[in-house]
C-alpha cells in the first residue's frame, strides 16, 4: 500500500472472531448506561427528610406554594408553619436542589463511551497516470470502554453524596428558619412589655408635673421621671426595630418580600420541657443522622475507590482501537484494524497517584474535621440550652418574685414616708429589667435547643414534650406607673409564669 496513514496496521494478526468479541463486549457496556434519573433524585432527598422530621413537596410542584399559603391563611403561623413554607419557597434551596440536576447529568454522561471518531484523508499523487488514494477511519476509545465501570461507579457514589448535601442544606435552612421564628416571637413579647413600660412611665411623668406643679415635687424628682420616661421610650424603639429585623430576617429565609410579610405569629413562647435528653444520647443519634457526616464518609470511601483504579491503571494511557479503509489504484480496497497506544516512556502516572492520594488525605482530614465540630457543637449547644434553662427558672422562681416583693414592700415604706421616690423608681426600673431577663433567657432557651437538634441533625427525643404549656409575656400596669403607685396602689400586673408541676404529668399551670 502506497497511502500512509497515521495508524499502526495489525493485518491479519487480529481475526473476525476477535473483532466479533470486541463488538459483543461494547454492546454489552452499553446495554447497562444508567438512564437520567426523571426526578433528578429528589424522591430519596424527600425520603432523607421524612426520617428526619420534614415531609415537604417534591418533583418542583409549582402549586405548593399556592396550597400552603392558602392553608396558613387566616391564622398565626407557627415555627412548624413557617419552616414547611420556607422549604417550598426559599430561592436559595432551589439552587440546592438543582445541584442534583448536575450529579445526575454526571452520572448519565459516566455511563456512557466517548463517541468514536471519524477521520478521512485523500492522498494527491500529482503524476499522470495515477490516482488518487481516499483513505477513512473508524476510532474508539478502548480506555473509556475499560474505564467505564469504574467512572460509572464514582458517578453514581458522588450523586448519591449530593443527595445527601442538599438534604443537609435542607435541614440547616429549616433550623435557621425555626430560630428565626423564635426570635421574631421573643421580640414582640418585648415589644409588648416595653410598650406597656412606656404607658406606665408617660403616666407617672404625667402625675409627676402635677406633682411639681402643686409644690410637692421637687424639680429633680421631675427630671427623674421624666429622663424614666425618655429612656422607657428608647427602650420601646428599639424593640421595635427589634421586631422590624426579625420579621425581615424570616421573611428572607420564607423566600417571601416585604410586601408580601403581612403574617403574624403568635406572640408567645413555650416554656421549657419537663426533662431534656442525656448528652451521651444525641452524641449517638447524631453519628447516624447528620447528613453532611454521612456525605463526609461517602466522599472518603469514594477517593479510596479512585486511588485503588489510579494505581491499578497508571501505566494505561490512551488508547484507541478502530478500522480504517483505503483504495488504491487498479481500484484495489484495503480494509484492516488500527491500533494507537500512549506509551508510559516520560509519564508513567506517578501524578495521578500522587493527586489521588492526596485527594483521599484531604478527604479524610475533613471527615475528622467535621466529627470533631459535631462532637463539640453538640457538647456546646448542650451546655447553652442547660444555662438558659437554669437562667430561665432562677428568673421565675427567685428574681421575679423578689423585685415585685421589694417594690411591694417599697412602695409601703414610701406610703409611710419612710424612704422616697428614687428607690421606688429604682425598684420599679429593676422589676422590669427582671422580666426582661426572663423573657431573654426563655428566648436563648429555644434558640439553644434549635442549635442542639442542627448539631444533631434531627429532632430532639425531648422535642415531643413541647408546647405542654406556653408563656405569656409580663405586662405592667399603666395606672400611673411610680409616681401613681405611691397615691393609688397601682403596680405590675401578676406576670403568668409556669408554676412548678404539682406532678409527673401537670405541666400547664398559669400564675
Amino acid at each position: 500500500m502506497r497511502a500512509t496513514v497515521a495508524r499502526i496496521y495489525l493485518g491479519d494478526f487480529v481475526s473476525t472472531k476477535r473483532w466479533f468479541i470486541l463488538a459483543a463486549l461494547l454492546g454489552a457496556q452499553l446495554s447497562g448506561c444508567a438512564n437520567l434519573p426523571a426526578d433528578y433524585g429528589r424522591d430519596d432527598v424527600a425520603v432523607l427528610l421524612k426520617e428526619r422530621g420534614h415531609e415537604i413537596a417534591v418533583g418542583g410542584d409549582a402549586d405548593a406554594r399556592g396550597r400552603l399559603l392558602a392553608e396558613l391563611s387566616g391564622r398565626p403561623l407557627t415555627a412548624d408553619d413557617a419552616v414547611r413554607f420556607a422549604l417550598v419557597n426559599n430561592p436559595a434551596l432551589t439552587a440546592e436542589y438543582a445541584k442534583l440536576g448536575f450529579a445526575a447529568a454526571d452520572v448519565y454522561d459516566a455511563g456512557r463511551l466517548s463517541n468514536p471518531s471519524l477521520s478521512a484523508s485523500v492522498l494527491l499523487t500529482g503524476a499522470t497516470g495515477f490516482v488518487d488514494e481516499p483513505s477513512f477511519g473508524l476510532v474508539q476509545s478502548f480506555t473509556s470502554l475499560l474505564l467505564l465501570p469504574a467512572r460509572s461507579r464514582f458517578a453514581e457514589g458522588e450523586f448519591d453524596r449530593v443527595k445527601l448535601l442538599v438534604g443537609a442544606a435542607t435541614l440547616n435552612l429549616a433550623a435557621e428558619t425555626e430560630a428565626a421564628h423564635y426570635r421574631m416571637v421573643g421580640a414582640l413579647q418585648t415589644e409588648g412589655m416595653r410598650e406597656s413600660v412606656v404607658r406606665a412611665a408617660q403616666a407617672s411623668a404625667e402625675l409627676a408635673q402635677r406633682f411639681f406643679e402643686a409644690g410637692n415635687l421637687s424639680r429633680l424628682e421631675l427630671a427623674l421621671e421624666r429622663a424614666a420616661g425618655s429612656q422607657a421610650r428608647l427602650d420601646f424603639l428599639q424593640a421595635q426595630a427589634d421586631v422590624s429585623a426579625a420579621r425581615s430576617r424570616l421573611n428572607k429565609l420564607m423566600g417571601v418580600s416585604a410586601q408580601e410579610g403581612r403574617w403574624t405569629v403568635e406572640e408567645r413562647l413555650s416554656a421549657p420541657v419537663a426533662d431534656e435528653d442525656e448528652l451521651s444520647d444525641l452524641f449517638t443519634l447524631a453519628a447516624a443522622s447528620r447528613l453532611d457526616l454521612a456525605a463526609a464518609r461517602r466522599k472518603v470511601a469514594l477517593f479510596a475507590d479512585a486511588l485503588g483504579v489510579t494505581r491499578q491503571f497508571r501505566y494505561l494511557g490512551n488508547v484507541d482501537l478502530g478500522v480504517e479503509h483505503t483504495r488504491i489504484s487498479e481500484g484495489a480496497r484495503l480494509t484492516g484494524p488500527t491500533l494507537s497506544l500512549e506509551i508510559p516512556l516520560f509519564n508513567q502516572g506517578k501524578g495521578r497517584v500522587a493527586r489521588s492520594e492526596s485527594q483521599l488525605a484531604q478527604a479524610e482530614a475533613e471527615l475528622r474535621t467535621l466529627e470533631t465540630g459535631i462532637s463539640n457543637g453538640i457538647q456546646r449547644a448542650f451546655a447553652e440550652v442547660a444555662s438558659a434553662r437554669a437562667r430561665a427558672e432562677e428568673y421565675r422562681q427567685s428574681l421575679i418574685p423578689l423585685r415585685e416583693m421589694i417594690v411591694t414592700h417599697t412602695l409601703e415604706e414610701v406610703n409611710f414616708m419612710l424612704k422616697g421616690q428614687f428607690e421606688l423608681l429604682l425598684a420599679k426600673q429593676q422589676e422590669y429589667d427582671a422580666y426582661q431577663g426572663y423573657l431573654a433567657a426563655v428566648r436563648d432557651y429555644w434558640l439553644a435547643r434549635v442549635e442542639l437538634s442542627r448539631q444533631v441533625g434531627a429532632p430532639l427525643p425531648s422535642q415531643a414534650a413541647v408546647d405542654e404549656f406556653v408563656l405569656d409575656a409580663p405586662v405592667p400596669a399603666t395606672s400611673g406607673g411610680a409616681m401613681g403607685d405611691m397615691h393609688d396602689g397601682g403596680g405590675m400586673k401578676d406576670m403568668n409564669l409556669p408554676k412548678e408541676p404539682a406532678d409527673e404529668t401537670q405541666h400547664g399551670d398559669h400564675q
